[in-house]
């Protein structure tokens, strides 16, 4: 009865690291994978040069993801979260205003123009996600619809279709700006654009 119980024991242990180092292997490919994506974009991902990164077979990435599209989707959504927490300020109770112009001051900033595989994953990758599947496309769809609804509680006019003006501007302005191989234009294109932007919301106050 002993032996048994402590046969029992033996294979739950057994089972239960099993299932903690699937979970951390899936880990290491997911944070590799999404520091990839930043740093190269989505097309640069290969399966078998991700998996010899972190130590795994080529063969055992399928105990982890369906598919390299089902890899790229859920790595993109890791870049879009990470990057978001950068790109934008928290809103606070009370601040609408003051609450959009941090958020567009920041976004248009020399940092996070210059920030460009740690800052807004949408501003750093559209382009790629633009010519990728749905599965993809999805995914930083849902992340441009939340920075439009978030940005339109802050505006005076809580208005969706000046929300949707702001963001295209911002993710516009940003990636144009990265492209300027003049500083003095990259810096003078950001301004207009957060000074264009920051009036939007003062007329809407008056």
């Amino acid at each position: 009865m002993t032996t048994t119980i402590q046969t029992v024991n033996t294979r739950e242990t057994t089972m239960g690291h099993s299932q903690a180092d699937k979970a951390q292997s899936r880990e290491r490919i997911l944070r590799k994978a999404a520091d990839a994506v930043r740093d190269t974009g989505l097309e640069s991902v290969s399966v078998g040069k991700l998996m010899r990164s972190v130590d795994l077979t080529h063969g055992g990435f399928y105990n982890h993801f369906t598919s390299r599209s089902d890899l790229l989707a859920q790595a993109l959504e890791r870049a879009l979260v990470e990057g978001g927490k950068l790109a934008t300020a928290s809103i606070k109770p009370g601040e609408g205003p003051r609450s959009y112009e941090t958020r567009v001051k920041g976004y248009l900033s020399r940092a996070h123009r210059d920030a460009r595989t740690e800052g807004c994953a949408i501003a750093a990758l559209a382009s790629d996600v633009a010519r990728a599947d749905d599965a993809s496309r999805a995914v930083m769809t849902a992340h441009i619809d939340a920075l439009i609804e978030e940005l339109s509680q802050t505006l005076n006019s809580h208005d969706e279709g000046d929300a949707m003006l702001a963001v295209s501007a911002m993710v516009g302005a940003v990636v144009l700006a990265r492209v300027q191989t003049d500083p003095k234009q990259s810096d003078l294109l950001l301004k207009l654009v957060r000074d264009r932007l920051l009036a939007l919301n003062k007329v809407e106050q008056a």
